[in-house]
């Protein structure tokens, strides 16, 4: 079956019929978590909403109706094709012989469009062109890439000139719908159908580039791509190239989007996008040298804070140290140079209003006698092992409280 999704690209709204209305379940994510959805699966005489296939992503969409004199409108949460029927999945009932509008997630769909149209577009190219194969496709939210069958391919340039110029002529598309035995289908670029393709075949032309089938929904003239743009060509699987692109609406949200952030880095920057490269770069190694400095005297610090605790008279049973500059090699160094498991350190680094580290140090006795407890305290979470206890912790501003009882410990 040939639906009016198919047959008309550009239908909004379409007044149809509930065919039928299953009870279904359908896995889909909410809230980022894989969960199950119960609800049901409803087929309508025609629709308008384009069921996933191709590499496009379904359509979404609402439907509106009248029940018991009431206005009824209930989203649609995900078309999918089974045989020759579309299935949309909805949460809520509808009456079988329901008459129903349907109404169309525009923005999403003619995005969609731009996309599949573009990617028809590059296809061919790249095969006409330079040679190169499409094996597979992806339509991702954001950007979406083609799978040519080359280990590399370096004509990025060349082939996005060649797309572009489709575009500025204004090179018509035409969908040909025709039955499976027609010879006309000999002369496509692409003859593989599903298994479970009942019915006519559509084939979309691009005039004088390319004939394929496809299923899926088109623009009318490549003019209404506006552009395309590659952005950038990676190694895949099995010797495979992976080539990024934008169509149409996307090019321009994303050159907004740079805009946006090269005004970002030239405020934070002081200087022209020009050098914006260069100064990152400079500022990357300016940190790295800096780290290396800051570790060198942490681990310096860390040797004479243990001097001074060795110096200590009498030797404490134990001792508190807190460093917000501080990290796990300033603690580790500092167990080694006093390496004395008679006295507990208690030991402590980063800021007291965000997140830290804290290690347990002593007699095994000690350290697993309280390391659980002072771990809580801090609202920590680790583990501890011998005369170790280590942990991430995410209160420091309880540590008075963790000496506090390491104190009280000590005075039984």
């Amino acid at each position: 079956m040939v639906f009016a999704c198919q047959e008309n690209s550009f239908l909004k709204e379409f007044k149809t019929t509930v065919s039928s209305c299953k009870k279904s379940q359908i896995k889909t994510l909410v809230n980022q978590k894989q969960t199950i959805l119960s609800g049901y699966d409803v087929v309508f005489d025609d629709t308008i909403l384009f069921p996933e296939g191709g590499g496009q992503p379904c359509d979404l969409g609402k439907l509106q109706f009248l029940t018991d004199g009431n206005e009824c409108e209930i989203p649609v949460i995900r078309v999918s094709r089974r045989g020759s029927e579309a299935i949309h999945f909805i949460e809520t009932e509808i009456k079988e012989g329901q008459s129903v509008k349907q109404v169309l997630n525009w923005e999403r769909r003619f995005d969609h469009m731009q996309q599949h149209s573009g990617q028809h577009l590059i296809t061919a190219v790249a095969d006409k062109s330079f040679g190169c194969a499409t094996l597979s496709w992806w339509l991702g939210e954001d950007i979406s890439y083609i799978e040519l069958d080359t280990p590399e391919f370096n004509n990025i340039n060349e082939l996005e000139k060649i797309v572009n110029d489709y575009i500025l002529a204004a090179t018509p598309v035409i969908v040909n719908v025709y039955e499976a035995d027609n010879d006309e289908l000999k002369k496509v670029r692409t003859r593989g159908l599903p298994d479970d393709h009942r019915g006519p075949v559509r084939v979309i032309s691009i005039e004088g580039v390319d004939n394929n089938m496809c299923c899926g929904t088109h623009v009318s003239n490549l003019n209404q791509l506006q552009c395309i743009k590659v952005i950038k060509v990676e190694k895949g699987n099995k010797g495979h190239s992976l080539l990024y692109f934008l169509s149409g609406s996307r090019v321009l949200n994303q050159m907004g989007k740079m805009m946006q952030r090269e005004q970002a880095l030239t405020s934070i920057l002081k200087n022209s996008p020009l050098v914006h490269a260069e100064l990152v770069d400079k500022l990357q190694k300016s940190t790295k040298t800096t780290s290396k400095y800051l570790q060198a005297l942490l681990k310096d610090l860390a040797v004479l804070e243990a001097a001074k605790i060795k110096q200590i008279v009498p030797k404490p049973t134990h001792y508190a140290l807190h460093r917000k500059e501080g990290d796990s090699d300033f603690m580790n160094t500092l167990i080694r140079e006093i390496n004395d498991q008679d006295i507990l350190l208690f030991l402590t680094v980063g800021e007291e209003k965000s997140c830290g580290n804290m290690v347990l140090y002593g007699k095994p006795e000690f350290v697993e006698a309280l390391g659980p407890k002072i771990c809580a305290l801090l609202e920590g979470k680790g583990a501890g092992k011998g005369s170790k206890f280590q942990a991430k912790v995410r209160n420091l501003s309880t540590k008075e409280k963790a000496s506090e009882l390491i104190e009280s410990y000590f005075k039984k």
